[in-house]
């Protein structure tokens, strides 16, 4: 289950655990220093107290003692009366004690045996104030032996109980000082095992908590995540080469993937390459093509040209023959001559259209060519693009130059179908000159036999003249049209050469851009 957590997940759980047991450790340490404070509260706040209140009644008691000794003993009256206030005060002082003592004996929680040692106190010190008293009265009366016999009968035993009893208190006080003292050591003892175990703990769930999700991140990635930096950054600079330590890497790790990644670029850069090969070679196969038919379409211009004049030529001598039919009979055979040059220049322009039209033919099928390499072109720069979506990030750069490519090849398709549709329309024309030059032909014919028999036919020149009149201006319309339809294919051909000059420049462009990538071998 640790496994199919995410890294933050992991790392989660991880610290958790790890405040999970500092926490235990806190609430431990506060239970013992609150047993620790509990047993030094009750020393300084109950047993220190009462020992200390104690110590005061033994002061006063031991002090009264000697103080009323000296009362006896002292021959003078002012000392006696000194003395006697000296123990007035120290019953005063033991006063002060007893107020609070009374209040911790009686206090709810308070021991038994504290109870009956401060009652065995109480009963000690009346008996003992009240032999001071009758001291103190006998010896105001003048009754010295009385009193030193009440001194050493009465008083002495008294104060000596009276004493004793205080120490009694004050050595209960001290064993329960110490008692608490060795729970507190007790305690303090026992927190430190504590907390070194739940360190101890601590140290071993958190080594090996690191230690597991370390081992699972490490399994997760393939590789440090140093060497994975390096590799992106030698992807990201072009450098294709085999990803180290990918093939042997665990299946799904990052480091996989990343070959994976690099073997896909690879391949589809190494694709693109071959691409912009064919398309480099192939647009240098149209820029020839192109320069070979520009030539053969100028020697095309010449001899339309050429027709032209002849055509001109001609309708000149079919002119004359028209104004010049009453000398027909004179100039027969001149005219015989004539109509046969005609009809060879006639066989001349049907030669020429010929050669037109298969022209026309050959440009078709060199656009058919540009047409179906701007096809495979687009086909190429789809694959290239869709490729490139694929690789995401990594493959925006070859989207864009995909994206030129396939615009590129969709401008040369356009144009190849224009140059296509023009050409065709030339075609169509060229073939209804070679139609009305066929015409000629027959009618220069029918010439050449009527001038055999000019002599009879004379009459009927001037209707044949004015037949061939017009036939010779529908056949000069006829080569002005194909005179103007071979200037329109002169310029589609510099087009076509212009589109292929900017393909091949597309190419060597995109054959630029891939050669950064290292493929390896």
């Amino acid at each position: 289950m640790f496994s199919r957590m995410t890294v933050a997940k992991r790392l989660h759980a991880g610290f958790a655990l790890i405040l999970g047991i500092l926490v235990a450790v806190t609430l431990v340490a506060i239970a013992k220093v609150h047993t620790i404070d509990a047993a030094l509260r009750a020393n300084s706040e109950e047993n220190l107290l009462v020992q200390r209140y104690a110590i005061n009644f033994r002061g006063s008691a031991h002090n009264r003692s000697i103080a009323i000794r000296d009362v006896v003993l002292s021959p003078s009256a002012t000392e006696r009366s000194k003395e006697e206030a000296d123990i007035n005060g120290l019953a005063e002082f033991y006063a002060q004690s007893s107020a609070p003592l009374e209040r911790l004996v009686g206090a709810q929680g308070a021991s038994p045996e504290l109870g009956e040692l401060y009652a065995g106190i109480k009963e000690a010190e009346s008996k003992s104030v009240a032999s001071t008293r009758a001291i103190t009265a006998a010896v105001e009366s003048g009754d010295s032996a009385g009193a030193q016999a009440m001194l050493w009968t009465q008083a002495k035993p008294q104060y000596v109980a009276w004493l004793a009893a205080i120490n009694k208190l004050i050595d209960f006080e001290e064993t329960l000082i110490q008692a608490a003292n060795k729970s507190a050591l007790s305690e303090a003892g026992s927190f430190v095992s504590v907390m070194l175990g739940a360190l101890f703990l601590a140290m071993l769930a958190g080594t090996a908590l690191a230690w597991s999700i370390s081992r699972s991140i490490l399994m997760q990635l393939g590789a440090e995540p140093v060497l994975l930096g390096a590799a992106a950054q030698r992807v990201s600079e072009g450098d294709l080469q085999s990803v180290p330590g990918a093939s042997t890497a665990r299946q799904g790790s990052v480091l996989a993937s990343l070959g994976a990644m690099q073997a896909s670029l690879s391949r589809l850069v190494g694709e693109v390459r071959e691409a912009s090969n064919s398309i480099a070679t192939g647009s240098r196969e149209i820029a020839s093509g192109n320069l070979d038919l520009s030539q053969r379409t100028e020697r095309q211009a010449s001899n339309v040209q050429q027709t032209a004049s002849s055509m001109s030529s001609l309708a000149e001598t079919v002119h004359a023959n028209s104004a010049t039919a009453a000398e027909a009979n004179s100039m027969a055979a001149s005219a015989s001559s004539a109509a046969q040059r005609g009809g060879e220049v006639v066989g001349q322009v049907v030669a020429t259209m010929e050669d037109i039209a298969a022209s026309s033919k050959r440009i078709a099928d060199i656009i058919g060519v540009i047409d179906g390499i701007a096809f495979q072109t687009n086909i190429l720069a789809l694959n290239a693009a869709v490729e490139a979506a694929r690789a995401g990030e990594q493959g925006r750069g070859f989207a864009v130059v995909a994206s030129e490519v396939r615009s590129l090849a969709q401008r040369s398709a356009s144009a190849a179908r224009e140059i296509k549709t023009l050409i065709g329309a030339s075609v169509e024309k060229v073939d209804n000159g070679t139609r009305l030059v066929g015409l000629a032909g027959q009618t220069m014919d029918d010439i050449v036999g009527q001038v055999r028999h000019v002599s009879e036919l004379i009459e009927r020149i001037s209707g044949s003249t004015a037949g061939q009149t017009v036939g010779i201006g529908h056949v000069g319309q006829a080569v002005d049209q194909l005179d103007q339809s071979t200037q329109q294919n002169a310029a589609l051909v510099e087009q076509s050469a212009a589109a292929a000059e900017s393909l091949r420049i597309q190419a060597d462009r995109l054959t630029q851009t891939v050669s950064i990538f290292k493929l390896g071998s």
